[in-house]
């Protein structure tokens, strides 16, 4: 049985901490790059290390007028499924994060937006990346033609948060983006949590 709370555990992160002794690149892709370190761990022992460099993403939580949520409904090669999320893009290099999230939903959806706020950053897969994802919430929207890329195939829908919900607890909304976005929505809805508007 563990007995210990969060204010029992000790301070600061040293004990936890993994050191890199060297590392080598390992792959070189379109946009991912795969590493092998060699670390020092907390105990004095050595362990090799591989992770992904990604170069970040934006996800947007996009309201229309009448509550409903903007969603995509694309296939996922990897996972050899066609998901619903919410829209979403990676960084390009240098690329300012909010203009990043603007221009992927005008480009997936046609639609623009008069207000922005920022939900927070997530890590979607700690154990062997360093992506992370900055999502936004999109409100006051506007109608537009939309601008996919070539290799690009989505279809574009809107559906109520209840169903949102529901589609998550029965597990046909799997993507962490958007589940985190549709219970962070729910709490918004409830008064509990804030977006720092930004715009």
């Amino acid at each position: 049985m563990i007995e210990k709370s969060y204010k029992d555990l000790p301070t600061g992160n040293r004990h936890l901490k993994e050191d890199r002794i060297s590392g080598e690149d390992i792959y070189d892709g379109i946009f991912l790059h795969m590493k092998r370190d060699q670390v020092t761990l907390p105990d004095g022992n050595e362990a090799i290390r591989e992770y992904l460099v990604h170069p970040g993403a934006v996800a947007i939580l996009a309201v229309l007028d009448d509550g409903r949520v903007l969603l995509e409904r694309q296939y996922r090669y990897p996972i050899d499924k066609t998901c619903i999320e919410i829209p979403a893009g990676k960084l390009e290099v240098g690329e300012d994060r909010l203009f990043c999230a603007k221009r992927e939903l005008e480009e997936e959806t046609g639609y623009s937006a008069k207000k922005w706020s920022f939900i927070r950053q997530i890590h979607p897969v700690i154990s062997y990346s360093t992506e992370f994802i900055d999502i936004y919430l999109a409100e006051g929207l506007t109608s537009g033609k939309s601008h996919l890329d070539t290799e690009e195939f989505l279809d574009v829908f809107a559906a109520p948060l209840e169903q949102l919900i529901e589609w998550v607890e029965r597990g046909e909304i799997t993507d962490v983006k958007t589940t985190i976005a549709v219970y962070w929505l729910d709490r918004y809805r409830r008064g509990l949590v804030i977006p720092q508007s930004i715009e």
